[in-house]
């Protein structure tokens, strides 16, 4: 397995990948973030271990990069910065992991063989149908190049269905994913909102993208197709 591992300090860098190497990964070495996009745009690697405070561009911008353009390799944060926003923003941006720096190089291996076990497949950081955008790093929602301001309650349901698209579901699984499943008020609640959204998201299109499924639930389509 090719591990790319990004790291400015040397001594470190060093020491990771001599600590790979020896557990039989192939290492590669990018001291700066300009380095690293580079690196994981031209080669095939299983996993990207990446610090963010990185010379050139940091490990936030080099992860969006590469899930902006449908890069999927596995990318494990490593990293001084240890709050809980900091974890939030990598995870949100594309990362499927999050180690902090002092760490135990057996928990690292036991977690770079755990991604390379999932794989990579396709999950972009930005959601998209037809011209409708979600991004939920940034929290804000676009519709052909214009932003929708939307609250937050809005957000996470249309957040919901986008990851959802296609599919029919239920006033129940909206509940509970956007609210809560101990939520007692009325479920009618389901549709307050989607009327919400889509007074929101659907001017100046004739067909709404939410569609109501009677007797099961809502399906979010691409441009009302």
């Amino acid at each position: 397995m090719r591990i790319l591992v990004v790291d400015d300090e040397i001594a470190l860098a060093d020491t990771l990948r001599e600590a790979l190497v020896a557990v039989g990964f192939a290492v590669d070495v990018a001291r700066n973030g300009i380095d690293a996009l580079w690196a994981a745009t031209e080669h095939a690697y299983d996993v990207v271990v990446l610090d963010i405070m990185l010379p050139g561009l940091n490990g936030y911008e080099v992860c969006r990069t590469l899930r902006e353009r449908q890069i999927w390799t596995p990318v494990l944060m490593l990293t001084a910065k240890d709050g809980e926003y900091d974890q939030a923003d990598a995870l949100d941006l594309g990362a499927d992991d999050y180690l902090t720096k002092p760490f135990s190089y057996v928990v690292l291996v036991a977690r770079i063989r755990a991604l390379t076990r999932r794989g990579a497949p396709q999950r972009p950081a930005v959601l998209t149908a037809g011209g409708l955008s979600v991004d939920p790093a940034q929290h804000r929602v676009m519709r052909d190049g214009t932003e929708i301001p939307v609250t937050s309650r809005e957000f996470a349901l249309l957040e919901f269905l986008m990851r959802r698209r296609g599919d029919v579901v239920s006033k129940r699984a909206i509940i509970e994913n956007v609210w809560d499943m101990n939520f007692d008020a009325d479920p009618n609640i389901v549709e307050v909102y989607v009327s919400y959204l889509r007074k929101k998201i659907d001017p100046p299109h004739r067909r709404s993208m939410i569609q109501t499924i009677r007797g099961a639930g809502y399906r979010l389509v691409a441009d009302g197709g």
